[in-house]
């Protein structure tokens, strides 16, 4: 088993098996004969994988995670999807893009290999959802050489911790986060309108992808953004660095780094 099957099965958090068109992907197979034929709910692919590269997990022999994840950008239909299945892969911890990029520097010319670069290129570590990885992607499209970092703690120049946006273009001080159907209830909207509050007292441009919006919607917000922050003058009073005594999670190392304890405090914000 492999792709997004053995992702799922490895503990990969946002591998359900849903299309983008909300229909069940099969599972991919690796058969190592071909005169085995497809069934329904799997499909399989002869590509040969070497044995430092296959597991048992709970009985079931599946391809490592960077292996398996290579496979899902490689053969997913569009670049998001192969960013978004990278991007999720890391955010479970399962690959780091280093690891990723190992394996994809050795398959050359397989299949679907020149997407899987380009969304190597475009992947982040710390993105905590498909969505939050398509507005990130749609933010670089839409906005000339941005390269907006993902769940980027701030902090003033106290080095008290200000708040954590979904994105934020640092050089920029324009930031964004998307507002799903969880933030449509009264107590969350002001905890919302209070947290914007305290970013835009720090200069910080804020933007929100509202739940129904369009992705011009949103552009159309983030270059009046961009306008406003570039009017601004004097010093910042924030930072993106963090002081000495923040545990940082931004990155698969640095999670991986962390104990049991130490995730269910750090990480317990997250879906798992």
């Amino acid at each position: 088993m492999t792709g997004w099957a053995a992702l799922r099965w490895m503990g990969g958090a946002w591998f359900a098996g849903i299309g983008p068109d909300g229909g069940h992907l099969p599972v991919p197979l690796l058969i190592s004969t071909f005169d085995v034929d497809a069934q329904e709910g799997f499909t399989v692919c002869g590509e040969g994988v070497g044995p430092a590269h296959i597991r048992v997990v709970d009985g079931i022999p599946v391809t490592s995670p960077a292996w398996s994840v290579s496979f899902a950008m490689r053969y997913a239909e569009t670049l998001r999807e192969a960013v978004i299945a990278l991007d999720m892969a890391a955010y479970s911890d399962l690959v780091s893009l280093t690891e990723v990029a190992a394996i994809i520097g050795h398959q050359s010319s397989w299949t679907g290999v020149p997407q899987a670069r380009e969304a190597l290129a475009l992947g982040d570590e710390n993105s905590w959802s498909p969505r939050e990885t398509a507005m990130r992607l749609t933010w670089q499209l839409g906005v000339e050489g941005a390269r907006p970092r993902s769940n980027l703690p701030l902090f003033d120049r106290g080095g008290r911790h200000i708040g954590t946006p979904d994105l934020i273009d640092v050089a920029a001080g324009v930031a964004a986060d998307y507002d799903g159907v969880t933030h449509l209830g009264r107590e969350q909207r002001r905890a919302d309108r209070s947290r914007d509050e305290l970013f835009v007292a720090h200069g910080i441009e804020m933007v929100r992808w509202l739940s129904g919006d369009r992705p011009g919607d949103f552009l159309a917000r983030l270059h009046l953004a961009y306008e406003s922050a570039g009017r601004r003058t004097g010093e910042r009073s924030w930072v993106a660095d963090p002081p000495p005594r923040w545990t940082s999670t931004v990155t698969v190392a640095t999670r991986r780094a962390l104990s049991d304890h130490q995730r269910s405090r750090f990480l317990r914000y997250r879906i798992g």
